[in-house]
């Protein structure tokens, strides 16, 4: 084995980043290389780990890197994308509330850099969308197709990647496109279910880092699957884990189902 490949994490000092860097620990192919935090930090400045202090510096940082892993908000995970793919880093990228514009950049960095992009890290939560496409393969349109999703009280977007990602996997084992079957919002007097709908309910409460239900319900029975997080661990591991695997690949757009297997 060759020297360790280097990681940034981006938000080190958050709750991801922390978890990210804890992670690295048991990873023998990456070793933490750089931290950045925003400007105005409380711990700029602070030694996070040996030989590597916390910084606001993103060009500089970027300089000391081979992978960027970056779990923050949209607008911060763009410019680091952006200076990603100036730079020449692989960038592994959990953030979630990403508009179509948003995707297209990843798209177009893709061009530079080694992209993967995944709203969901946790190998058992892939695993889900796996099977949710697959029920949906199998029932067929007979049955209606739910998914119900908590997340903690500060999450800023709803509803969540995974409950978008897990409503795709159903539109995909159906065998028709999302759009125009997504149902967001129930009100007052709707109506009778429409045909093909995937509707999405998101709870916001306490701290849980994120539980999804599939419901597929017919007359007299119902298919339900789960998977609930109790810490933000199995994110992290899951987030190293692709960057392991996608430090020194060509440029391109990879999705974690390459990573752990799960394609078709």
């Amino acid at each position: 084995m060759g020297a360790p490949h280097r990681v940034l994490v981006v938000g080190a000092c958050g709750r991801m980043g922390e978890r990210v860097r804890a992670a690295l620990a048991g990873e023998p192919s990456l070793r933490l290389a750089a931290a950045l935090e925003a400007p105005g930090h409380p711990q700029l400045g602070r030694e996070i780990a040996p030989g590597v202090r916390l910084r606001d510096d993103l060009k500089a940082a970027l300089a000391e890197c081979d992978v960027a892993i970056d779990f923050s908000q949209a607008a911060v995970s763009l410019a680091v994308l952006r200076a990603a793919a100036e730079a020449g880093v692989a960038i592994v990228m959990g953030t979630t509330g990403l508009s179509e514009g948003d995707r297209a950049e990843l798209a177009l960095a893709a061009r530079r850099i080694p992209v993967l992009y995944a709203p969901n890290f946790s190998v058992s939560g892939n695993v889900l969308t796996w099977l949710v496409r697959e029920a949906a393969r199998r029932l067929g349109p007979g049955y209606d197709a739910e998914i119900l999703e908590l997340h903690h009280s500060k999450k800023l977007d709803a509803p969540s990647g995974t409950a978008l990602l897990l409503a795709e996997a159903i539109a995909q084992g159906r065998g028709h496109p999302l759009a125009g079957h997504l149902v967001l919002e129930r009100a007052g007097q709707i109506g009778a279910r429409p045909p093909g709908a995937i509707g999405i309910q998101s709870l916001r409460a306490g701290d849980s880092p994120g539980d999804h239900s599939v419901i597929f319900a017919a007359e007299g029975e119902r298919l339900e699957l789960v998977h609930r997080s109790q810490t933000r661990d199995h994110f992290a591991r899951g987030a190293v884990r692709a960057a392991a695997w996608l430090a020194g690949r060509p440029a391109g757009l990879y999705r974690i189902e390459q990573v752990l297997g799960l394609e078709d």
